[in-house]
């Protein structure tokens, strides 16, 4: 029986910010200090209503893996963000989960997955007035 050569997993970390707008997939090294490839669903279709799409935000992180790849990255921790703040809605875009699913069919060995979307601890006050938005 032959041996399988263990390959060394070199680690990069993907930063996902998918809002209702637009997906955006930034690869970096571990450390966050240094861009190994990044890409946007506006950079993949031509309309604007379709840049936070599943399919826009799929063909944005097959390109950036792609560069990831050429230097050398072969396993990826995931960050996935949403808008969030005191404003911004908490939940993911539809381009977070298509994002994270083209990455693992790209390659990639995928070690954490996590949210690191904002979360206000009672800093500014909300809009909307006194009584709130009334509809």
């Amino acid at each position: 029986m032959e041996a399988r050569k263990e390959t060394k997993l070199r680690w990069g970390v993907a930063h996902i910010y998918s809002s209702y707008n637009n997906t955006l997939i930034h690869i970096t090294d571990v450390t966050g200090s240094e861009t190994l490839g990044r890409a946007t669903g506006g950079m993949v279709v031509k309309a604007h209503r379709m840049e936070s799409s599943p399919t826009a935000a799929m063909n944005a992180a097959k390109i950036a893996a792609e560069q990831a790849k050429e230097k050398g990255i072969n396993a990826l921790h995931i960050r996935v963000r949403a808008p969030g703040g005191h404003n911004g809605p908490t939940n993911t875009g539809p381009g977070a989960n298509a994002a994270v699913r083209a990455l693992s069919r790209a390659g990639f060995r995928i070690g954490i997955i996590e949210d690191v979307t904002p979360l206000p601890h009672d800093g500014c006050k909300k809009k909307g007035g006194k009584r709130g938005r009334r509809v």
